[in-house]
């Protein structure tokens, strides 16, 4: 899903340019299509939820087969790093879709067996580059469908939907607290060598925001007391901004804007996963600890 803050291309961002008749964010992106793009993913998404839950573990998985073809097209081309696609494709889409029927064992016996894969499979392009491919490979698929697979045994309990959504409310309140505080109040870089637009500001309300939604989410949603949601939520907000920074951190590594350009307004697919990816891991075991299923 994607989310306000992440129209202007990180949460918590401050900066001035012109307004063309595009309307081009301030980071830069056409922010007509981004929020139109937002809008549209956002929907398919809590129709999955609300309808039949099992089809969000399917928009899942469409989402980290093309997450992980952007980030391993990026490693190509921005460090000309070759990881063992084919191995990390099939190893991820069984670490979702084990996550069904087996939980959080069938997930990670998955992992091992796509970690053992991926060593193999680099075997055939010698000696040169060994051991930095393959950790490409194990990093990728861990960060993208490892990460991914806690979104999917979210819904695995009776109120699994109202789980899942109150990881996505959780996120999308962060993003956009951040981004409006950060457009409005951002003086402070957070971290000025990573990410120069992300400001402490921003963080305030992403942390302010996220916490609301995380009470009104879980008290409303899973029954659960005010302070286990306010726990929840500000869990997210860190995990949240974690990712944003990682994001940046990988892109600036490899000396790229975007992953991809798939999304109008917003780049790649894998350019929106980035305050998704860790927040799901922190979501299920937050729940799974707070209000188990």
């Amino acid at each position: 899903m994607v989310t306000a803050g992440q129209c202007e291309g990180e949460s918590g961002m401050s900066a001035d340019s012109p307004d063309p008749p595009s309307r081009p964010s301030r980071a830069g992106r056409d922010l007509r299509a981004a929020i139109g793009v937002g809008v549209v993913l956002g929907a398919a998404i809590i129709l999955s939820l609300l309808m039949v839950r099992f089809v969000f573990i399917g928009i899942v998985a469409a989402a980290v087969a093309v997450s992980t073809v952007e980030l391993a097209n990026a490693l190509k081309r921005g460090a000309d790093i070759r990881i063992s696609l084919i191995p990390v494709l099939v190893g991820g889409q069984a670490m979702l879709w084990l996550s069904w029927p087996f939980g959080l064992r069938g997930t990670l016996v998955a992992f091992v067996i796509t970690v053992l894969a991926c060593l193999a499979w680099r075997f055939r392009h010698g000696v040169d580059g060994y051991v930095r491919d393959v950790t490409a490979s194990v990093f990728t698929a861990a960060y993208v469908p490892l990460f991914a697979a806690f979104a999917a045994m979210l819904v695995r309990p009776e109120d699994g939907a109202f789980r899942a959504l109150c990881f996505m409310i959780g996120v999308v309140a962060s993003d956009t607290g951040g981004y409006a505080f950060g457009v409005l109040f951002g003086k402070h870089p957070m971290a000025p060598s990573i990410s120069p637009k992300k400001s402490w500001e921003g963080f305030g309300g992403s942390m302010l925001v996220g916490v609301v939604a995380g009470v009104l989410s879980v008290t409303l949603m899973l029954d659960g007391q005010w302070w286990q949601g306010a726990l929840f939520g500000a869990a997210l907000v860190c995990t949240a901004t974690l990712g944003d920074l990682m994001e940046s951190l990988i892109k600036r590594d490899l000396g790229i804007k975007d992953m991809g350009n798939l999304l109008p307004g917003h780049g790649g697919l894998m350019d929106r996963m980035d305050s998704l990816l860790p927040s799901a891991a922190a979501a299920w075991m937050m729940l799974f600890w707070l209000i188990p299923g």
